[in-house]
């Protein structure tokens, strides 16, 4: 039997592997480790400790009971969910509209993207004034309509790119064949970009799922996200560790979820177009 040499090549690859991994997943296992310690562990200087402890489940019982954590997170499903539809429904047909006809000759594209081009706190005083004057503070409609402001623009211009990619030859086929324009949309156009819808949704729902600046400026408990309770954690006296790390370890789960089920979809959107001929 042939034993095979490992090449520099290799030994580099699973090195540079191992330290992604570490750098990546890190973090992540010591938000769970934190979230399963008492007090006494966290603030422990003791390494084997920080390590080997006995598991409690004190930070998610008083996440549960001190705090409205599962009201802030309904909140955060409504408003990340809802949101996320709405600027699916307007970005894909004006996408499209941009991809194939050219709306706008150009400028309008460029006026929609540029919403995009500015830190979001340059925005953040009018709003908060015509949200005021109009009593859309600290409701979920309002922080929906932010999140649909800056990503509506992120979607169209992503989706964009998906829709050029796709040969207007079929879609004359298909018109030639007898097939209507919403025929064709629903049949051709919208199964061949998929995997970009699915992406483009994705990176739409994981930032209103995170977003904390507009949430914090513009709510205050009956729209309150999870983002802005469990920033509250943080105090000037006290930083509550092992609660924090209790409200984070359940608040990532639910997108780790959604990435893991779309991840044959987010893979194809992320090489969609990458390989012509």
């Amino acid at each position: 039997m042939i034993k095979k040499k490992i090449t520099n090549e290799e030994i580099g690859f699973w090195i540079v592997t191992i330290i992604v991994l570490i750098v990546v997943l890190g973090p992540l296992l010591w938000i769970y480790l934190t979230a399963f310690k008492s007090a006494s562990d966290i603030f422990s200087g003791s390494l084997s400790k920080q390590i080997l402890f006995t598991p409690t489940l004190e930070n998610f019982k008083r996440l549960f009971t001190e705090y409205p954590f599962f009201a802030s997170l309904f909140n955060t499903i409504i408003i990340s969910v809802v949101s996320t539809i709405l600027v699916m429904v307007i970005s894909l047909p004006a996408a499209y509209s941009f991809a194939r006809w050219d709306t706008g000759g150009g400028h309008l594209l460029f006026v929609t993207i540029s919403t995009r081009m500015f830190p979001g706190v340059v925005a953040a005083l009018p709003f908060f004034l015509l949200f005021r004057n109009i009593g859309l503070l600290d409701t979920h409609i309002g922080l929906i309509l932010l999140h649909m402001y800056f990503n509506v623009s992120f979607a169209t211009f992503l989706l964009y790119g998906f829709f050029k990619d796709v040969p207007v030859e079929l879609e004359q086929a298909a018109l030639i064949d007898g097939y209507g324009r919403i025929d064709i949309l629903r049949r051709i156009v919208f199964p061949l970009v998929l995997p970009g819808i699915a992406i483009t949704s994705a990176f739409c729902m994981i930032w209103s799922w995170n977003e904390f600046l507009f949430a914090f400026l513009f709510t205050r408990d009956i729209a309150r996200p999870m983002t802005v309770l469990i920033s509250s954690f943080w105090g000037s006296i006290e930083v509550q560790y092992g609660t924090m790390a209790a409200g984070v370890a359940i608040a990532i789960l639910p997108i780790l979820i959604v990435a893991w089920v779309m991840q044959r979809y987010i893979i194809r959107g992320l090489t969609f177009g990458a390989v012509k001929g």
